[in-house]
């Protein structure tokens, strides 16, 4: 597997702006080789993850502490609580907010739910955080995606991002309302390699990292290739590969 240029590093900058490493990924509720898995999102060096498919039932907190140990990160919100995501950072942040949010349950389906946050780099730059793992079931599928937005909205900050897994391929409709109101990581600065599916698997786009207005994707992808990221490590972590976005959050105006 050939190497990939690597994203922006996490830096501070003069104005005040921060460049955050996101990164969405789906562990599958930490059933496969979670060694392996520690060492992708390590190598992936983020600043946050959205966690997809956390694990939810006995000893779930443990779980999620084993996670972020494992990857050097702190457990901010979400696994059973958001009934499956999560947010973990990384000690560079201050934990402002967090939220977790049950959306509405269509009998004979799995219940979802958000995880949300509002992380604060230095004294000015400000960023809301989502995961997301959206419904299987095309209809209750849109009208999540409808409350993401709302949800995002009420977080009530400039700037935010959202990271999941959307169940729905770019040219779908929930994919679209999403797209349409947020900038799509990988459409606005690909980078890396464009497909989520697990290795082998038919090609699809199913993960994704949105962000809001005013925040600049420095690129976006799946980090294949990139630098400690091996493809075994890939294969044997979950049934998704990861998506990794750098992005540079301005700080936010000062009044008084």
């Amino acid at each position: 597997m050939g190497g990939v240029r690597d994203l922006p590093a996490s830096a501070t900058e003069a104005d005040g702006s921060v460049v955050v490493r996101v990164l969405s990924y789906n562990v599958r509720s930490m059933r496969d080789d979670v060694a392996a898995l520690g060492r992708v999102i390590t190598a992936c060096r983020p600043d946050v993850v959205c966690v997809q498919e956390a694990p939810r039932f006995f000893r779930w907190r443990k779980a999620a502490a084993r996670l972020a140990r494992s990857s050097g990160l702190v457990y901010v919100s979400g696994g059973a609580t958001a009934s499956g995501p999560m947010i973990l950072c990384s000690l560079r942040a201050h934990v402002e907010h967090t939220e977790d949010v049950l959306l509405p349950r269509t009998p004979g389906l799995h219940q979802r739910g958000f995880a949300t946050a509002v992380l604060r780099w230095g004294r000015a730059a400000r960023l809301g955080v989502l995961s997301c793992h959206l419904s299987i079931d095309e209809r209750e599928r849109y009208e999540q995606g409808r409350l993401l937005l709302e949800r995002l909205s009420a977080l009530d900050v400039p700037h935010a991002v959202a990271g999941g897994d959307v169940n729905d391929r770019p040219d779908g409709r929930t994919f679209g309302l999403l797209a349409g109101a947020l900038q799509d990581g990988w459409a606005t600065r690909p980078w890396g390699r464009e497909h989520t599916t697990r290795l082998g698997d038919p090609l699809q786009r199913i993960d994704a990292v949105f962000a809001t207005r005013g925040v600049e994707v420095l690129g976006c992808g799946v980090p294949m290739g990139l630098a400690g990221v091996h493809e075994e490590d890939l294969r044997a972590a979950t049934d998704h590969l990861p998506v990794l976005a750098a992005l540079r959050v301005p700080a936010a105006a000062e009044t008084g």
